[in-house]
């Protein structure tokens, strides 16, 4: 299927990863069943994991007194996305300077901000802190950068790790969970991308006890109030 669509003259991006239950290493099941009775009425008992996929990480995640995904507003989940493909040597660590250098003069306070690199490599997979994995890595410097920047979410191209050691992971959540900022994780298509804003979609279900929940994330361009 085509991630990129028209939609009366806007361009659409889908930047979700699909998901087949047959493949998927993390904790995807279904059961189809028919209730029964004289007109088929099928339903679907789903056995997820939080973390499948693209999906969305809220506070919850990483502390019981923090918000889980229905205790936060509908437009932590939108918003003006801006997307940065940092040229960075590969295992560097992002620092506020970086990102001071790459963005500061675009981003704004609620902004998403997208993070790729040219050293890709799927993430959440065996090859992940292998020596093959080359991806640009997060920790406490970029998280108080984006904590200070006030924006609403992170997200993350297959360039940029945020899985590589506890002595950056723990930081860059705490930092940026504490005031309620949201990661998104496991980003597909974004060299569909042509413009670097644009207007960005990841609502997850309203479920209240709910750290984190796939999501179906889409881009679109074109929309004025979302493209300067």
């Amino acid at each position: 299927m085509d991630p990129v669509f028209d939609l009366n003259g806007l361009r659409v991006i889908d930047l979700t990863k699909p998901l087949d239950p047959k493949t998927e290493t993390r904790r995807c099941w279904l059961w189809r069943y028919n209730t029964g009775g004289p007109i088929p009425d099928y339903h679907t008992i789903m056995d997820l994991t939080s973390h499948l996929g693209t999906h969305c990480e809220c506070p919850y995640h990483h502390d019981d007194n923090w918000p889980s995904v229905a205790e936060l507003p509908l437009d932590t989940f939108m918003g003006r996305g801006l997307y940065v493909v940092l040229d960075l040597p590969y295992n560097h660590q992002i620092t506020g300077a970086d990102l001071e250098q790459a963005i500061g003069s675009k981003v704004r306070e609620g902004d998403v901000i997208i993070l790729d690199s040219p050293h890709k490599l799927p993430p959440f997979t065996p090859a992940t802190n292998g020596p093959d994995d080359h991806r640009l890595v997060v920790g406490e410097d970029s998280a108080r950068w984006f904590a200070e920047k006030k924006v609403k979410c992170v997200g993350f191209g297959d360039g940029v790790s945020i899985e590589d050691c506890l002595e950056n992971v723990k930081p860059f959540h705490d930092i940026l969970m504490a005031q309620n900022i949201v990661f998104l994780e496991v980003l597909k298509n974004l060299d569909k991308l042509t413009t670097d804003t644009f207007f960005i979609s990841y609502s997850p279900l309203p479920i209240l006890g709910l750290d984190s929940c796939p999501v179906r994330v889409y881009a679109i361009e074109g929309l004025q109030e979302f493209s300067k």
